[in-house]
Order: structure tokens, then C-alpha cells, then sequence
């Protein structure tokens, strides 16, 4: 699904505790350059912030310590003094919380926490528990500012992917460089970047070489060289001298504007479980508030000796325990952590519901090109028959030279310089198979053997029988020579097939190689199945036949441009290497920014980290907050139980939630 970028565009406010509030503070900020080109100070870090908790807590304590701990009692502490004292205690952390009460009801939202803490409270000062209206305030203050700090905490990964972002750019003008803001550079304009400093748009290199960190892109910390023609991405260090690139994209439309906005957008695609939780709080909240009425009125049809207050201040407990904070804080705050954990490991989310998804895979589908090997061809071996190599050769690169294909490329690499007076006319590229072209005049056919016999060429059975991948010529329908081509499995490939298997995932490899060059990678791998011999729509067969078991959540991994059709049927479309790749970054459900296929079983790991924490919080909250539920019903509870269930639990959740965050996701 395409994802314009769109300054404006605020996620829809869906939090009961205002949670989403905080966390678009996050998510919502503009692709463009800032003005001051500075981040600001986070929230939550000032002393300011805790300056009412802290005057709250003082005179609460105080107050505490006159009416228990100092005997006897001062005289003056009674009646109204004490009353003000504790008012004044509650002032600092209550009033912010009923004027926010109030604004929310005004609006048509009664049912909130800030609502349920505004009655629990007040209700307690009215039956002359000054000292437990004002803890409970105090508490929930306190277990906000610690909220604040976790999403501030859970903010940092996507604030550090905006750091990278330049804020000029060296632009060619007029013969002299001028530095300009990188929204006002054109795609042909020519840039300068020196050692050391970010690279502040997509280019293609212009001068010879020079080695780039990409580790802010990629988290990868092993620098990577780049030469001559090659595209060097907004966001990589320059390390080593001054270089020349020329703008291939505007700064809107750079893979690292696109990365952020994926990652920005990232949160308000919900997962079931967090939408559940946020629909049953709008619910339940309103049933508990009328439970609690009932706490106070109904004893009094049934029970002698009914005294209001006493079961007034039954019902204030029950609710302050049934406040969904837990719920609705901690939940949303696993899912954020958890993309942004992966965000740091290089690996983008499209939404957490994609990281629930990626829990149930149990089938992961890889193309082999560019997935599982590098998909950097060299030309192993060239044969001629009557033609000598000298005539056939430099036709065949001159075809070649009209692809991108990567076999196509090695090609035109062995030949070297292609004669600029060779003319091409009529190409044509048959999927699959091969190219066929007039080259000087010549009809020229360069594939593998399909293409020969669809163009009735006659080859020898010894052709047919090579297992690397092979590229035969012929010309005006006559064989002429053939090169091998042999393709390097990544490192890590055999890895990442064996990580899979441990988390029981079956693994299939498709390819449109022949199918004795994809048994012996599959066999090098331990690959389950492999298919060779296909065609993109035979990929895509293959892929609805697995699905044919509704039993299988199936995931495909591939490039994300020849692999889009099956990337967008599969359950989770993952695109290896898609970092400069537009299709991939539009057609997959989650981006593997490196070209290691071992970040697919880091994936699903963290998956299934974020969503463990998830259903953590999720009993521990079901669980304290239905056994003090009872208890305050009953009468066995005080308000002191209160806390700890609300409060106490929302805190104990939000520690859970940011442990993510702190995981090295690549042992999970």
C-alpha cells in the first residue's frame, strides 16, 4: 500500500489515557528539515515536571506524621487546618487532573480516568479519608510522569533515525558550490560532500570511490564502499575524501525520507490486540462506574444496619482498582518499543500489526537471487563454436547493456567497454528467458535454453546439462557461444535457513533459474523445498498453492521489484535489500534495510518478544485488578490496595513494556 507523506496528517486520537497524545508527539513530525535544525529537549527530563509531585508528596508525609507518628496530636492540627493542609497537598497533583476531567466530559467523554480519579478522590475527602484522597492523586501523578518517561524512552529510536536527517546540502550553481537547504536541490544537480559529513540526498557517485557509513541506515557498523556510478543514499557518512554525486531523487522522495515516514506511520497501524484493549476500555469503563453506584445504593434494599459512607467508600475503591490504565498504557507502548527495537536492528515495520503477523509465520518463502545469494554475477566461463568470440561477444554486451538484470551486468562487465557504434534496434526482453535484439544488423538471442528452443535454435545436449547459470548466444538463429555465470551465496544465508528451522518455520526457495542450479543451493542450505524454472507467475502459483492450507501463515522474502505480485499476496511481504528499492519500500509489509537474511528470524523474534510482553501486561493487569476488585467490594480492601492495583500495576506494566527496548534483539 503506497504511503504519501502528509505534514498535516494527525493518527486519529484513540487512547483512553491519552497514551496516542504523547506517542504522535513521536510519530508526527515533518519529513522537511526543521528551522532550527535542532531537536528539542524531550519532555519528562526537566524537574519541573516533578516539582508538584515532590511539594505533594512533602506535605502529604507531614500530614501523615502529624496525625500518627507525633504523640499526642497538636491541637491546632484539626478540624478545617487539617482539612486545608490536605487540600493543599492535593491541589498541585489533583487540580490538573479534574480540569482535564472536566474538559473530557464537556466534550462527551465522561467516561475517563480522568473522571474515575477525579470521584475516587474527591469522594474521599468528602467521607474524611483527607490522607488516602491525597495518596491516590499522588500516586497516579507519579505513575504519569513515569509513563512520560517511557514513551520518551520508546521515542528515541525513531528521534535517532531523524538526527540523520541533513540540514544542507553543497549544490553546483553558477560554477561555485552553495549551501542550500537539501528541499531545494533538483534531481541532475550536482552535490559535494566532504569527509565526515551526511549525505543529504540520493545520488548517483561521480567521483571514483570512497567508503560510507551506513550503520544509521542500516545498523550495520561495517563500513561499505562505494565506486564510480553506483547510488550513494541520503542519510550515509562520508568517511574517507571529498565526492561528487549527482541527484537522482528530490529530498521528499529519498529512501531516507521514505524510511521515516514508514517509520513515523509505523504506530498507527494497530494491532488486533491493542484495538481490542482500546475498545473493551471504552466498554468496561462505563460498566465499572455503574457497578460502583450499585456498591452504594443496592446494599441499602438488603442490609439493617446500611451505612452510607462505609459502602461509599467501598465503591470509591472499586473505582480507582478498575481504571484500564495498565491496559491501554503498556499495551501501545510494547507494540511502539518493539518497532522500534527492530527500527534500530534495520529492520522497518508498516505497522504492529505486522509484528503480531510475524508470530504466526510457519512458511517463509525466499527468491533465491539478491535473497539468499548476492546476486553479484561474474562470468566463470566463455565458449565458442563456429563464430570466434571476438565477433559474438561484443553483439551479446551490446544487448546486455539494455537490462538490469544482474546476469546481464556481469556480462557487460567481462566484455569491458562496449563499441558506442553498435547499434541496438528491436530489443525485446521475454521474462524468464533471455533478450533478443538487431545488433549491427545481426539478430542477436542472448538467454538460457528456453529461449533457444522457443527460437527454434538447435544446441547440443551438453549445453543442457551445465548447472551453473548460463547465458548462450546465437546469431541470425545460429549458436554461436556460451558463458557461464555463477552467482556467491551470502554468508549468512545458511544462518538464517537454520534459525528459521529452529523456530519451526519450513523454508522454500523459488527461482527462475534452472532447477539443478537451485537443488545444489538448497542442498548447501538445508532449504526444505526448492522450485527452479519459473516464471514471476509461476512464483506466484507456487505461493497460492502453499496458501491452500489454511493452516499456513506464509511470508515471502524477496527483492521487492520482480517479486511485487507475490510479496503483495503473501500473509507478510518482506523485501530483502530494499533500502534504495521504491517498489519494495511500496509493495512489503516489513523492510530488511541490509541484504542478510538472518534479519528474517530476527524479525519474527522480535515478533514474538513484543507480543509476550504484550499479553504479560495484559494478565498481570486481568489478574491483580479482579483480585482487588473483589476484596474492595467486600470490604477487604483499602484504598492503599487501590493504589497498588491502578497505579502500582500501570507502572509494573510500563517497566515490562520498555524491556523490549532493551533487549539485544539478535539473541531473542
Amino acid at each position: 500500500m503506497a504511503h504519501k507523506h502528509d505534514e498535516t496528517k494527525i493518527a486519529e486520537q484513540e487512547a483512553c489515557c491519552d497514551l496516542d497524545e504523547k506517542l504522535s508527539e513521536a510519530k508526527v513530525i515533518p519529513i522537511h528539515a526543521s528551522d532550527d535544525g535542532h531537536n528539542h529537549e524531550e519532555e519528562g527530563t526537566g524537574i519541573k515536571l516533578w516539582l508538584p509531585a515532590i511539594t505533594s508528596f512533602i506535605l502529604l508525609m507531614a500530614g501523615i506524621a502529624l496525625d500518627n507518628w507525633i504523640k499526642p496530636t497538636p491541637s491546632w492540627f484539626s478540624g478545617w487546618v487539617r482539612l486545608v493542609w490536605y487540600i493543599v497537598a492535593y491541589i498541585p497533583v489533583g487540580f490538573p487532573v479534574v480540569i482535564k476531567g472536566i474538559k473530557t466530559a464537556i466534550k462527551g467523554d465522561v467516561f475517563t480516568e480522568f473522571f474515575l480519579m477525579s470521584v475516587a478522590t474527591i469522594g474521599a475527602f468528602y467521607i474524611g479519608e483527607y490522607p488516602e484522597g491525597v495518596a491516590v492523586m499522588l500516586f497516579y501523578a507519579v505513575g504519569e510522569l513515569f509513563q512520560d518517561a517511557a514513551v520518551n524512552r520508546a521515542k528515541r529510536s525513531i528521534k535517532a533515525l531523524l538526527d540523520i536527517r541533513p540540514d544542507s546540502a553543497d549544490v553546483l550553481r553558477n560554477g561555485i558550490y552553495v549551501n542550500v537547504e537539501p528541499v531545494n536541490v533538483k534531481v541532475g544537480e550536482t552535490i559535494q560532500i566532504k569527509a565526515g559529513e551526511k549525505v543529504p540526498l540520493d545520488g548517483e557517485m561521480l567521483s571514483e570511490a570512497s567508503s560510507f557509513n551506513t550503520s544509521a541506515l542500516t545498523g550495520e557498523s561495517k563500513p561499505s564502499t562505494i565506486t564510480k556510478g553506483e547510488i550513494v543514499l541520503a542519510g550515509m557518512i562520508n568517511q574517507e575524501k571529498v565526492i561528487e554525486l549527482k541527484v537522482t531523487k528530490l529530498f521528499n522522495d529519498s529512501s531516507l525520507a521514505r524510511i521515516l515516514t514508514l517509520v513515523q506511520d509505523a504506530t498507527t497501524r494497530k494491532a488486533k490486540t491493542e484495538q481490542f484493549i482500546r475498545r473493551f476500555a471504552r466498554i468496561y469503563t462505563p460498566i465499572v462506574v455503574f457497578l460502583a453506584i450499585a456498591i452504594v445504593l443496592l446494599p441499602n434494599l438488603f442490609i439493617e444496619n446500611y451505612v452510607f459512607n462505609d459502602w461509599l467508600y467501598r465503591a470509591l475503591i472499586f473505582l480507582v482498582i478498575s481504571c484500564p490504565c495498565a491496559l491501554v498504557i503498556s499495551i501501545p507502548l510494547g507494540y511502539f518499543g518493539g518497532i522500534g527495537a527492530a527500527s534500530r536492528n534495520g529492520i522497518l515495520f508498516k505497522g504492529s500489526n505486522y509484528l503480531d503477523l510475524m508470530t504466526k509465520i510457519n512458511q517463509v518463502v525466499m527468491d533465491k537471487t539478491g535473497t539468499l545469494t548476492k546476486a553479484v554475477f561474474k562470468v566463470q566461463e566463455v565458449e565458442s563454436y563456429d563464430v570466434p568470440k571476438e565477433d559474438w561477444l561484443p553483439l551479446a554486451a551490446a544487448l546486455e547493456a539494455k537490462s538490469t538484470h544482474p546476469v546481464a551486468k556481469a556480462v557487460v562487465e567481462y566484455v569491458g567497454e562496449i563499441n558506442k557504434r553498435i547499434r541496438v534496434e528491436a530489443l525485446e526482453e521475454i521474462s524468464g528467458h533471455g533478450l533478443k535484439g538487431e545488433v549491427g544488423g545481426k539478430d542477436v538471442l542472448a538467454g538460457n535454453v528456453k529461449l533457444m528452443d522457443m527460437m527454434k535454435v538447435n544446441i547440443n545436449d551438453g549445453l543442457r546439462k551445465i548447472d551453473d547459470t548460463i547465458v548462450i548466444v546465437a546469431i541470425d538463429r545460429k549458436l554461436a557461444g556460451y558463458l557461464t555465470i555463477a552467482d556467491e551465496i551470502k554468508e549468512d544465508s545458511k544462518k538464517a535457513v537454520e534459525a528459521l528451522h529452529s523456530l519451526n518455520v519450513k523454508t522454500t526457495m523459488l527461482s527462475g533459474d534452472k532447477q539443478a542450479v537451485v537443488d545444489k543451493v538448497a542442498s548447501q542450505l538445508g532449504i526444505d523445498n526448492a522450485y527452479g524454472d519459473l516464471l514471476p507467475e509461476h512464483k506466484v502459483q507456487k505461493v497460492e498453492t502453499i496458501k491452500k492450507d489454511k493452516s499456513n501463515v506464509v511470508a515471502f522474502v524477496g527483492d521487492g521489484i520482480n517479486d511485487a505480485p507475490v510479496l503483495a499476496l503473501s500473509d507478510v511481504g518482506i523485501a530483502m535489500g530494499g533500502l534504495g528499492s521504491d517498489a519494495a519500500i511500496e509493495t512489503a509489509d516489513v523492510i530488511i534495510q541490509t541484504d542478510q537474511p538472518s534479519k528474517i528470524a530476527q524479525a519474527i523474534a522480535i515478533g514474538k518478544a513484543t507480543n509476550s510482553i504484550v499479553w504479560q501486561n495484559i494478565i498481570l493487569a486481568f489478574a491483580v485488578k479482579a483480585i482487588v476488585l473483589v476484596l474492595g467490594a467486600s470490604g477487604l480492601a483499602t484504598m492503599w490496595e487501590a493504589v497498588f492495583a491502578d497505579v502500582g500495576v500501570a507502572l509494573l506494566a510500563i517497566m515490562n513494556a520498555v524491556r523490549i527496548q532493551n533487549q539485544k534483539m539478535q539473541k531473542v
